[in-house]
This record gives structure tokens, sequence and C-alpha cells, in this order.
């Protein structure tokens, strides 16, 4: 079991000498957010695993898609869920209820996104990613045609898979390591979000 300041439950020795790049993204972390995320730290190790990781989540999370980036995170989160991942579900809960400006959607996605009042476009990518998770030798054809007759294109199929694959490696990196979430996840964004003032108010 990972110490209470652990990041991880293995001993993996102390952060190696990071790139003028990494350190400048451990920097813009601090600056963004206040913390350095511990999936980061947990690499930190080797600067050639830490650059290789943050390289691929930032082209799947932030790069150009037919995908919005709180599509993305919605992928990741119910992703998560199925693999009951503590890290990505405080992590990427987190950030759904930021793009969302939403704190009852991150929720929903973190315990059942079927029960959330989704567009029927959103619940087939979301439907697309748990059976790419929980039945991957059972994926066909329909389950490609599915999502092109819900309005995504071959292309957004493959960000959409992408998305759900690199989480489920991240899960089961986690589960293993028994890596553990900065507690300033679990408060972020839990306050609701003002009303918008009525028309012509």
């Amino acid at each position: 079991m990972a110490g209470k300041d652990k990041v991880t439950a293995l001993d993996l020795g102390p952060q190696a000498k990071l790139s003028p790049q990494n350190e400048a993204y451990f920097a813009k972390c601090l600056e963004k957010l206040g913390f350095v995320p511990n999936v980061l730290r947990a690499y930190a190790f080797d600067d050639a695993k830490l650059s290789a990781f943050i390289a691929m989540a930032d082209d799947l999370m932030l790069a150009n898609s037919g995908l919005s980036k709180l599509e993305r995170e919605m992928v990741a989160v119910v992703v998560s869920s199925i693999n009951h991942c503590h890290y990505c579900l405080a992590a990427h809960g987190a950030a759904v209820r930021q793009r969302g400006a939403d704190p009852v959607l991150g929720e929903l996605m973190v315990h059942n996104y079927r029960a959330a009042d989704l567009p029927q476009k959103q619940v087939a990518m979301l439907d697309f990613a748990a059976k790419l998770t929980e039945q991957p030798d059972k994926m066909v054809e329909a389950d490609r045609q599915a999502l092109r007759d819900a309005g995504w294109t071959d292309r957004d199929i493959f960000d959409i898979a992408a998305v759900a694959a690199f989480y489920n490696m991240s899960n089961r990196l986690a589960a293993a390591t028994e890596m553990r979430p900065n507690p300033e996840y679990h408060f972020m964004v839990r306050e609701r979000a003002p009303a918008k003032p009525a028309k012509g108010k």
C-alpha cells in the first residue's frame, strides 16, 4: 500500500534530471493548476518515459479533433469508471466538471453515463468506448457503423478508439502502481455554476 505522501506504491528512485521542456511543463502545471499532477510525478524517474507520456496524452486530449476536449474527457472518465481507476476518476472527473462547467455532469460520467441526458451522438461515442473497454474481442463493423450513423467520421472513430485505448493502458498502470490522485482534484469545480440571466434581462 502506498504511503500517505507517496505518489505510487513503488520505489522508483529520485526524480530524474528533467529536460528543459519537461521542467517548463511542470512549471506550467504549477502556474495553471497550483500543483504537478501525480501521474507526471510518477513518470518523472525517467525523463524519456515522461516525455513519451506527455506527448501522447497531449496529442490525444488537446490536439485538433472532431471530438471536443470535453468529449475526450468524457471518454476517459467512462473508461476509468469501468476499470474502477481511482486516480483517473479523480483527475478526469474534475476535468469533465471544469470543461463542462457542470459538477452534476462530472458525477454522472463517473457513476453511470447512461443516466445523463446526453445527445445520442455522445451516447454512441461512450457506448463504443465502453464496449472497447469491456469486450475488445467483440468489436465488429456494426459498432463502427453505429458511430457513423450517429454522425461521427472515420477519423473521429479513430480518435475515440485512441483515447479509450490510452486510458485503458493508463488505468492499468495506475492500478498496478497504486497511483494516488492529487487531493486537489477532489475539490475542483464543485460549486453550481451561476444561472444564466433570462433573455431580454
